[in-house]
């Protein structure tokens, strides 16, 4: 069998396109040739099994009060367990987090993330060699975010809540024993809303975590 990679995270898991003049199809989903998941299967090769499990405004724990379905811990059970045997577990997650109507500071987030990966721990569809997870900080959301039409729907103090998560990421992914990668300077964001990767931010993403991920399993 090949090596199950889930790919858990948000819309800049699931490819939204906020620019579509930045995409070949001129949507607003970035094709399976642009997609950071997809790029990471075609490099990896056909020992690996690539799967995309990204949701467009998804959160760790918090419960969205104008779209049903977005915690992640709500989905991440039935999610493994489709995919077993799970090999890693990629979470990207904590841009929607940081939204003004969740009320919760970089400190909560990051204790969101945490109940996300000891639930996802728990969930029987690892192999025998145990849950293997690899968490990303997102890129910093853009101070133009505010600028933007995003801006009124993240609203106040989301760019600033987004550029400490990465410290506090970083110490749940040690406390967790996961693997960590922090995503500034690796995946771009696009100057409209300054909150969803380009293109080549896609890319990007996707070369490093080829190189990264072969020495996670």
């Amino acid at each position: 069998m090949k090596k199950h990679i889930v790919c858990f995270g948000d819309s800049n898991t699931h490819g939204y396109c906020a620019d579509p003049a930045d995409s070949a199809d001129g949507g607003t989903r970035f094709n399976e040739e642009e997609r950071w998941p997809c790029l990471l299967q075609k490099a990896l090769g056909g020992e690996y099994l690539v799967i995309e499990e990204g949701l467009n405004g998804r959160t760790t724990v918090f419960e969205d009060p104008v779209k049903e379905g977005m915690r992640g811990i709500d989905s991440i059970f039935p999610c493994l367990m489709s995919h077993k045997s799970v090999d890693l577990l990629i979470l990207m997650l904590g841009v929607n987090d940081t939204k003004e109507r969740y009320g919760a500071n970089p400190v909560v987030i990051s204790l969101g993330l945490e109940r996300l990966v000891e639930k996802a721990k728990t969930v029987p569809a690892w192999p025998g060699s145990g849950p293997n997870i690899l968490i990303i900080s997102p890129a910093h959301i853009g101070e133009g975010i505010y600028r933007s039409p995003a801006g009124s729907r993240l609203g106040a103090g989301c760019a600033e809540k987004s550029r400490a998560l990465a410290p506090l990421f970083a110490a749940v992914a040690e406390r967790q024993g996961c693997a960590f990668l922090d995503a500034e300077g690796i995946g771009e964001y696009n100057e409209l809303d300054f909150m969803h990767l380009s293109r080549a931010g896609h890319a990007h993403l996707a070369e490093k975590l080829a190189a990264l991920v072969p020495g996670l399993l």
